[in-house]
């Protein structure tokens, strides 16, 4: 753990190769938090855990804004950086050129058809509330960011974010009800 801050802070002065020492040490779990984020996707999604990963590197380390505080913030910012490409590969999929509002069908060998649901809908929806739960409490945002797209465990976002087990309990039972309320005034 100290040998990734250690890194962090030597890709923050400026060494060239720290990203590439750095990337061996973190890769497996970004991929582990794009894997878990891409299996609460719909099945026939078409952006792969491995892609995510890899986008989600680029947008760290290929900005040159590499100012993370230590290791909580670098996977912080990983998860949100995961968070947008998901946004925008939801936002991508509804553009009218790209099929607009039409859902994709499957059909059984008995030709049943089925439909899924809409994920994209329900993600644009979770992004929007998520965006004006950060301006009303940026922490608790920060913690169903982890939760919700980075796929933290509690106990896991509690020792990310500094906080107490019990302090993020509560404030996720309250960032989940201050969502859903903003969420159905959307829908409603």
């Amino acid at each position: 753990m100290a040998e990734v801050t250690e890194i962090l802070s030597a890709l923050e002065r400026g060494h060239a190769s720290a990203a590439e020492d750095l990337l061996p040490l973190v890769y497996d779990e970004l991929r582990r938090l794009a894997a878990w984020q891409m299996s609460q996707e719909r099945p026939g999604q078409t952006l792969q855990a491995t892609a995510l990963v890899h986008e989600a590197w680029l947008r760290l380390v290929g900005n040159g804004n590499d100012h993370w505080e230590g290791r909580r913030h670098f996977f912080a910012a990983a998860a949100e950086a995961m968070r947008r490409i998901l946004i925008e590969n939801a936002r991508r999929k509804q553009a009218v050129r790209h099929g607009g509002s039409l859902h994709r069908t499957a059909m059984e060998l008995d030709d049943l058809p089925i439909t899924g649901g809409a994920p994209d809908d329900e993600l644009l929806a979770v992004d929007e509330a998520l965006d004006a739960l950060a301006t009303h409490d940026p922490a608790k945002a920060e913690l169903v960011k982890l939760r919700y797209f980075a796929g933290f465990t509690l106990e896991e976002t509690a020792a990310a974010l500094g906080f107490s087990a019990r302090t993020a309990k509560r404030d996720w039972a309250y960032a989940r009800a201050w969502l859903y309320r903003k969420i159905a005034r959307r829908r409603g």
